[in-house]
């Protein structure tokens, strides 16, 4: 990895790669351990018709611990911590699953370290009403609205230019299942390519996503705010705009991070979290292949992330490059 200041050029390498998936990586994901960050987990999907179509489990040593198929077609995934399932809280991975159009929830099991499917195929369902590709949904979010509540911010392949993306609350079904319940249409698309890549900061209320090919906007995630768009920046990129991921540390500092797609060296781009996105702080040429999904987290998970990762899908490879947030940091700080 390649971190370009003005003219200077510093290397960061990924101290992870993990063993590929079958077909076509494409989106990961960060599960924090409640007990010892030393066992989470990075899950990512493999993006590929049923019976291929999968989300594969890994530990931090890039190792492949659990391989669930018959999805078919999964997009992107994202977690979420505390969902309240009657009388639990537990730990979700929701994934869409593009040619069902409904999204795939999992429970999070902790003492064994894999996913249990907990969807109600049915009550699922996204984009009711709407046909073809405005009815398969690509990228998705969660949003923890709090006192266990979760929302999925979903996008699908093809949109209207307003109402593009659809926010879901996450609600217990029969059984322990899970589905999903529509609060809203919202967000503007430039009719240009497709929106895919979303990030949500929960603890500053906002919602990014890619308008691949023009920028990514920028929203209020909670629905009983104003809804009008707050932003409109990385505009000037060569690649598509593509994987968005939060820096989130305790003491409220931070960075928001953006993925320019780019055959054999995909760009990160390193925004201000705080303030005006306008400009990157820093870019970095990753060097993983035509990245599309990109995750981050700033939990300490002990040695080697004790400041925390960044996760980046890698195609050449099929699976997912991780980089220590230290040497990220550290390259920042020596320009």
């Amino acid at each position: 990895m390649r971190i370009l200041l003005g003219s200077e050029t510093l290397e960061v390498r990924p101290i992870v790669r993990t063993a590929p998936l079958p077909d076509d990586a494409d989106d990961p994901a960060i599960w924090i351990h409640p007990r010892n960050p030393r066992l989470s987990l990075i899950l990512g999907t493999n993006k590929a018709r049923v019976p291929k179509g999968a989300i594969g489990v890994f530990d931090l040593n890039g190792r492949l611990l659990q391989l669930i198929t018959n999805i078919d077609q999964p997009n992107n995934i994202d977690v979420a911590h505390g969902f309240a399932l009657g009388r639990e809280r537990i730990d979700i991975a929701v994934a869409t699953e593009r040619y069902a159009s409904r999204l795939r929830i999992f429970r999070i099991d902790p003492a064994r370290r894999r996913l249990v499917d907990i969807t109600d195929p049915e009550g699922a369902k996204v984009f009711a009403g709407e046909t073809d590709e405005r009815a398969m949904p690509m990228g998705i979010a969660l949003y923890q609205a709090g006192r266990g509540e979760v929302h999925a911010i979903v996008s699908r392949k093809s949109g209207p230019t307003q109402g593009y993306l659809h926010q879901y609350r996450l609600v217990p079904a029969r059984n322990g299942k899970v589905g999903v319940q529509f609060l809203r249409a919202f967000g503007a698309f430039s009719g240009e390519g497709e929106i895919e890549a979303i990030g949500v900061d929960n603890e500053l209320g906002y919602v990014y996503y890619a308008d691949e090919g023009v920028g990514i906007r920028k929203y209020h995630v909670d629905p009983r705010m104003p809804e009008r768009e707050l932003a409109l920046f990385a505009t000037d990129y060569e690649g598509d705009q593509e994987g968005i991921a939060v820096y989130a540390p305790k003491r409220g500092e931070g960075y928001l991070l953006c993925t320019e797609q780019l055959a054999g060296g995909s760009k990160l781009h390193i925004y201000p979290r705080f303030g005006r996105q306008s400009k990157p702080i820093a870019t970095i040429n990753t060097g993983a292949d035509e990245t599309d999904g990109l995750d981050a987290s700033a939990h300490n998970f002990g040695a080697p992330f004790e400041s925390g990762l960044v996760v980046a899908m890698n195609s050449e490879g099929r699976n997912f490059w991780l980089y220590r947030w230290a040497d990220i940091e550290a390259a920042m700080k020596a320009r």
